[in-house]
């Protein structure tokens, strides 16, 4: 966890340095700043797996990168062109930026592992519903999310409102955010499950 801790700690920091909206950057990562102080003081309470933490590590790091850039800017295509010379939107065909919906998808296949591993240990969850409820609650707080990014941007308005909802002018955003999120959840716990059956009865 140390190794994981100082490694992010240290992207974070490069991450920090000149984003592309200081501002939104500051409202993208109120919640990373949450998240961190809370697996510091709980660490100990609710010890997760190194999946678990590995989990937590990608996907604050993929958000990192987000807030820099802002989701709806993250310079993917560029990247990718530079090593094979193609870019995603060229093959695809592709009009917008995706990388707001690779990390929500992210979030629903990464963050199980830990909702798993707390709800296990704090409520001895088993069998189904320890595969069940992981789902459950991805997609609920994949909700809450989406309520808590209308109101900032609600509150904020203007160009950082803009920034931050990220919606490139799709007024079903925030439903396929949602539903990626569950359906990374799904993938998932799905596989997880498989592989427990697998191990049962080899």
């Amino acid at each position: 966890m140390l190794a994981l801790a100082a490694l992010f700690a240290f992207a974070w920091v490069g991450l920090a340095i000149s984003p592309r909206s200081r501002q939104d950057w500051a409202l993208e990562n109120a919640l990373t700043i949450a998240c961190v102080i809370a697996l510091a003081l709980f660490r100990n309470r609710l010890p997760l797996s190194r999946i678990s933490y590995t989990a937590v590590f990608v996907f604050l790091s993929l958000h990192s990168i987000g807030a820099h850039y802002t989701y709806s800017e993250v310079p993917y295509d560029e990247w990718i062109q530079t090593v094979t010379g193609r870019s995603i939107s060229d093959v695809f065909g592709l009009q917008r930026n995706y990388y707001d919906r690779f990390v929500h998808f992210s979030y629903g296949v990464l963050l199980v592992y830990p909702i798993r591993d707390i709800l296990i240990a704090t409520a001895d969850v088993r069998g189904i519903w320890s595969y069940y409820l992981p789902i459950a609650i991805a997609s609920s707080t994949s909700l809450d999310y989406e309520v808590i990014e209308w109101g900032a941007a609600s509150v904020f308005g203007g160009d950082l409102g803009v920034a931050y909802l990220g919606t490139q002018g799709d007024v079903w955003d925030a439903q396929k955010d949602m539903a990626l999120a569950v359906l990374g959840a799904i993938l998932s716990m799905s596989l997880l499950a498989m592989g427990h059956v697998w191990r049962r009865d080899a």
